[in-house]
C-alpha cells in the first residue's frame, strides 16, 4: 500500500524505524500495524480484501475484525471484502455491527458436477473406479458442497456515507 504512495506518512517511517531498533527485529505489534493503515486509508480510496477469514484462528480471527473496525471508523473511503464460510457471520456482524452486508456466493450443482468429471476423467487408473461409485461421486458431492455455500461479506461505513 506505502509502495504507491508519492510520500511515505512520518507516522509509519518512524514506526518501522523504531521497530529496526528491537532485538529479534520482529514486526511491528497490531496496535501500530492498524495506526498505519488508518494512516495510509485515510489518505486515499482503499480496497481491503481477506480471503478465507473462517480459517483464521478465532482469537485471531477477533483481532483482526477488531483491527479492521478500527480502520473503518477512522476512514470514510475504505471499503473490505472478506470471504468465509457461513458459520463466522454471526461474529462478523457482531464485532461490525452495522458495517455488514451478506452476500452469499458458491458454485452451482452443474460446475461441480462439470469439474468432478473433468478429473474422473483424468484418472490414471480408472480400473479402480466401477460405474455404480462414479454414479455415486456425481451425485453426493455437488448436494453436499452447494449446501455449504461460501459466504462472501462485504464489510462498508453505513450507506448513508457512501458515493
Amino acid at each position: 500500500m506505502v509502495s504507491g504512495m508519492e510520500r511515505i506518512p512520518e507516522e509509519i517511517s518512524r514506526t518501522f524505524r523504531e521497530q529496526k531498533k528491537v532485538i529479534g527485529g520482529c514486526g511491528p505489534p497490531l496496535a501500530d500495524i492498524v495506526k498505519m493503515l488508518q494512516a495510509i486509508t485515510s489518505l486515499q480510496p482503499t480496497f481491503i480484501c481477506i480471503d478465507a477469514l473462517d480459517e483464521c484462528v478465532g482469537v485471531q480471527r477477533f483481532r483482526v475484525l477488531d483491527s479492521l473496525k478500527q480502520i473503518l471508523e477512522k476512514s470514510r473511503r475504505t471499503r473490505i471484502f472478506v470471504t468465509g464460510r457461513p458459520h463466522i457471520l454471526a461474529e462478523i456482524k457482531k464485532r461490525l455491527a452495522g458495517q455488514v452486508k451478506n452476500l452469499c456466493v458458491g458454485p452451482s450443482k452443474d460446475d461441480i458436477t462439470t469439474y468432478l468429471r473433468s478429473r474422473l476423467s483424468e484418472d490414471e487408473t480408472p480400473d479402480a473406479m466401477d460405474g455404480s461409485l462414479e454414479a455415486d461421486i456425481l451425485e453426493r458431492i455437488p448436494e453436499n458442497i452447494s449446501q455449504m455455500c461460501v459466504g462472501a461479506m462485504i464489510l462498508r461505513i453505513p450507506p448513508h456515507t457512501i458515493r
